[in-house]
Formats: C-alpha cells, sequence, structure tokens
C-alpha cells in the first residue's frame, strides 16, 4: 500500500453509526424466534467492531453466538483482487443453526457471494446477511443483503473497523481515504 495515502474528511459520523447500528439490532432480534439462537459471524478484521457494537444491542433474551471467519480478496490494496480465499474458518459446524453473516462492507459482491455459498453447503436452518456499508454501483455478482446500515458511493474509506493499508481501523467514524 503506497503511503500516499491521508484520512479524508468523515463520511459518517460517529452518531449516525451508533444510531443505525442500534436499529440493525433491533430488527435483527425482531426477525429472529423469541428465545432463539443466533449465531453471527464476523468477517474480519474490518467488521469486528461493528459485529461488537451490534451484538451489544442485541436483547439478553435471545441466545446470541459469536464467531468469526477471515477471508481475503483485497490484500493490501485498495482495489479487489477478485480471487477470494478462506484465511481462517469457523470453530465449529453450522448445520441446523439460525447464522448471520455480519460484514463491514460489499462492493463487488464477490466476497460476499462467495461466502454465501461456502456457508449454504454447510446446511444452515436460516442464512442471513447484514454488511454495514453498500457501495451499490461496484456490484458485479447480486448479493441479497438483508440488513444493511448505509449506502455510500463509489469510494474509498476506512475507520469503524475498516482499514486502508492497515491504518485506521480505530477511527469512531467512516472517513474518505484521498491521495496525498
Amino acid at each position: 500500500m503506497s503511503s500516499n495515502y491521508k484520512i479524508g474528511g468523515i463520511l459518517i459520523s460517529e452518531r449516525e453509526i451508533c444510531e443505525r447500528v442500534r436499529s440493525l439490532a433491533e430488527r435483527i432480534a425482531s426477525d429472529t424466534a423469541p428465545g432463539g439462537d443466533l449465531l453471527v459471524v464476523g468477517i474480519l478484521n474490518g467488521a469486528a467492531i461493528f459485529l461488537s457494537d451490534l451484538a451489544r444491542h442485541m436483547p439478553p433474551e435471545l441466545d446470541v453466538r459469536i464467531d468469526f471467519m477471515a477471508i481475503s480478496s483485497y490484500g493490501d490494496s485498495t482495489q479487489s483482487s477478485g480471487a477470494v480465499r478462506i484465511v481462517k474458518d469457523l470453530g465449529g459446524g453450522i448445520e441446523g443453526k439460525d447464522v448471520l453473516i455480519v460484514e463491514d462492507i460489499i462492493d463487488t459482491g464477490l466476497t460476499l457471494s462467495y461466502l454465501i455459498d461456502i456457508m449454504l453447503t454447510r446446511k444452515p436452518a436460516r442464512l442471513r446477511t447484514c454488511v454495514l456499508l453498500d457501495k451499490h454501483e461496484r456490484r458485479e455478482r447480486p448479493v441479497e443483503v438483508d440488513y444493511c446500515g448505509f449506502q455510500i458511493p463509489d469510494a474509498f474509506v476506512a475507520g469503524y473497523g475498516l482499514d486502508c493499508g492497515g491504518k485506521w481501523r480505530h477511527l469512531p467514524a467512516i472517513h474518505v481515504v484521498e491521495l496525498g
């Protein structure tokens, strides 16, 4: 990753993110069977902060379990390579479980489409998807997203878990990344 990038202006504020995450958690909980079990699968590293905040807003009567996968399609680039691979798999099986995939961003749809295909072969009872950010205009593969935080323009962004060459994940808002 070139060091010619710098963090730019705020695209989505910390307050907007907090409000939307709370709203998404309420919708997901209401769409899950009362007293039911929900396996929330976060896609590392970008979704870790989003998943943590989302899970904390789930009601205590919902049995929420958390696991993680790591999928690679970017490497150190700002552009998806198109080649998707599993870097870290789940710690256990998902057969017969209500599964929610939590992803930081969807753009081309290649990564999430690949992940959905893999997960469906493992026979979950129900498989849903939740993404924080959607760059719909970049979609190359049609993917149905059940819960979406924000539609964003085709800009490279960082903050709230998303990085640029490993930097800026810790920022509480989502910023545009600019050439420096």
